[in-house]
């Protein structure tokens, strides 16, 4: 990626680099170069050191400083994941809770979100209007871990006739349909359906765990790996959700929890200051004005 990024720095010649939190190699050329830059966190969770795990904080350490010496400046010794000069963090303290000592860079400025293309083939039909909707997903990259957690996600919700709907998006197409309670969809359009929804289970994917609550919607989070055990503390830390552990969570754990979220005002509120405070950091725009600002300094 290093010698990609060169090159661009070279043709563009930009004021101001932006990297990607995990794109490692933006920050070290930047540095080695002498460019201002700044970080698109696509996480909070890695705003701290991976707490209690010394030993993958050491490991993360030496490999940073292997990729320093070869593409960044060895004389740095600045977190190339993490600008010193501008974050860019799309979301809120009211979920992220407050920025750690020494991150006077970071920024919230909520989720970016944008309309996005309609499919028009969802079948809103089936969606009944008077019963509670659950959207039910795993994201993009955990298809292989999905089948069985669907399932019992669906024979939760068909344990509760009248009380709960769901969409599930199964892209293995393994989980049954069941008449009109549970409707199967390899992908939808997801911001549309969450217009409709009353909650959500997921595995608290940063994006989706963010949509659901630009929408004001409850969680019931089971985290698998990767960032997605801290977004999910973030989340019942805020008072939005409630956790499950994913490799245990049968139906019955999953109906409890459901219950919780659809019937129980405290998460609903909680995930309604959340919405507030997305709606007012300014997404898009708000980045937008705090990079010209970063340009500007940098003339």
């Amino acid at each position: 990626m290093a010698p990609g990024v060169r090159a661009a720095v070279g043709e563009f010649r930009p004021d101001v680099l932006v990297a990607d939190q995990q794109a490692v190699a933006g920050g070290l050329v930047a540095e080695r170069l002498g460019l201002v830059w700044a970080t698109s966190a696509t996480t909070t969770a890695g705003f701290t050191s991976l707490s209690g795990l010394p030993e993958v904080d050491a490991w993360i350490a030496g490999r940073i400083g292997e990729l320093r010496r070869r593409i960044g400046d060895p004389r740095s010794t600045a977190d190339p994941r993490l600008s010193d000069r501008l974050v860019l963090a799309f979301s809120t303290e009211a979920l992220a809770g407050p920025v750690p000592p020494g991150g006077g860079q970071v920024r919230f400025v909520g989720p970016s979100l944008t309309a996005r293309p309609a499919t028009g083939d969802f079948p809103w039909h089936r969606l009944d209007p008077r019963t509670p909707t659950v959207l039910i997903t795993l994201g993009t990259a955990n298809a292989e871990v999905a089948p069985r957690f669907l399932a019992a996600c669906a024979q939760a919700v068909r344990g509760r006739p009248d009380r709960a709907q769901a969409v599930i998006v199964d892209p293995t197409g393994t989980v049954p349909e069941f008449a009109d309670r549970v409707l199967v969809r390899p992908h939808v359009p997801q911001l549309a359906v969450l217009e409709r929804c009353d909650a959500v289970i997921c595995h608290g994917g940063h994006n989706t765990v963010c949509e659901a609550l630009w929408h004001g919607l409850p969680l019931v989070v089971a985290p698998i790996r990767d960032d997605q055990p801290a977004v999910a503390a973030q989340v019942t830390d805020a008072g939005a959700g409630v956790r499950v552990r994913f490799n245990r969570a049968t139906a019955d754990v999953l109906g409890t929890a459901l219950d919780t979220v659809l019937h129980e005002p405290g998460c609903r509120e909680a995930a309604g200051r959340v919405r507030a405070s997305f709606r007012a950091a300014g997404g898009a725009a708000a980045a937008a004005a705090h990079l010209e600002a970063l340009a500007a300094g940098a003339k």
